[in-house]
């Protein structure tokens, strides 16, 4: 019987670091054979760091599969299939399954969208994310020997979770029609866009901005919080930008190899647990996926709280 205490469970987006928004802004490209062999270090890394049991989710290009493949490691190699679709289910059922089996640390490939599936339903993980995606704030660039050698001491106890591994911060989001949701750095409102647009952020559209981090050497729109107040994960607020006609402009890289004047009327520090109203009419984008639309008089109800997964 597998010992669930010592087991990592990897999941890889293959489609992250693919999308449009990488070819409108001359992004760089994360192949199949990159993430074959991450995933690879991965494992020797988090079998040097104690784990016996390695769960990657399977998936149409054999990424996880092709990585584990006579892999020189002693520890129990599987891989997991889900019935990938090539789609977000993909990653959700993915993190269900592996909750379900008791596993609880999970090493990922992708960027803030692939984490933030992860996080929606499964809040309670502790998650090691490596960088593959296009909006990179929540993942790390890590090398993957170290990231896997990280996740295996934390499976098995060998290091304290609560220093090496804290909560991370969530922006909760409830719907005018009782619906919620999640993003796991920024959840903007754009004006005159629609749900499904992967083009970069047009910065004229940009109303409202809330975000959990906010860094000035990052890319996306949280790099327009960024660039007039730092919030690092480990601070107990957030960062609620407004932006509209006649702000004072910022040139922010909204896109890898993308600058953006973006004209920013108003930046404030929100407290965890206040209560902030993203207004419409206006899309609502999260962790950089258009997802919902706000009506006219019938705002969100958004609030930031330490209550994510662990990282």
């Amino acid at each position: 019987m597998t010992d669930h205490s010592m087991t990592v469970g990897i999941i890889a987006n293959p489609v992250s670091g693919r999308d449009i928004r990488r070819v409108a802004a001359r992004g760089g490209i994360s192949s199949a054979e990159d993430k074959r062999n991450r995933i690879a270090r991965a494992v020797i890394g988090a079998v040097a760091g104690g784990a016996t049991h390695i769960v990657a989710m399977k998936e149409p290009f054999g990424i996880a599969s092709g990585a584990l493949a006579d892999l020189p490691v002693e520890a129990e190699l599987e891989i997991l299939d889900i019935g990938a679709r090539v789609d977000p289910a993909d990653t959700t059922r993915a993190a269900l399954a592996m909750r379900d089996r008791g596993i609880n640390v999970v090493i990922t490939l992708g960027g803030d969208g692939t984490n933030r599936t992860i996080a929606r339903v499964w809040p309670d993980v502790t998650l090691v994310p490596m960088s593959t995606g296009t909006n990179n704030v929540f993942p790390s660039l890590v090398e993957p020997t170290v990231a896997g050698a990280a996740a295996g001491l934390v499976a098995t106890g060998k290091t304290d979770e609560n220093q090496v591994a804290p909560k991370s911060k969530l922006i909760h989001l409830a719907m005018a029609d009782g619906s919620e949701d999640v993003a796991l750095i920024d959840a903007a409102t754009l004006a005159n866009d629609f749900v499904g647009n992967r083009m970069p952020v047009d910065p004229n559209n940009l109303r409202q901005l809330l975000v959990s981090t906010a860094r000035p050497d990052t890319i996306g729109v949280s790099s327009v919080a960024g660039l007039h107040a730092v919030c690092l994960s480990r601070d107990d607020y957030a960062i609620l930008v407004t932006c509209g006609e006649g702000g004072a402009l910022t040139n922010a890289p909204i896109a890898p190899g993308l600058y953006q004047q973006v004209p920013v009327l108003e930046v404030q520090r929100i407290d965890l647990g206040e209560e902030v109203d993203l207004n419409g009419p206006s899309t609502l984008a999260f962790d950089g996926d258009r997802e919902h639309q706000i009506h006219a008089n019938a705002p969100i109800k958004a609030v930031v709280r330490r209550d994510g997964p662990r990282v």
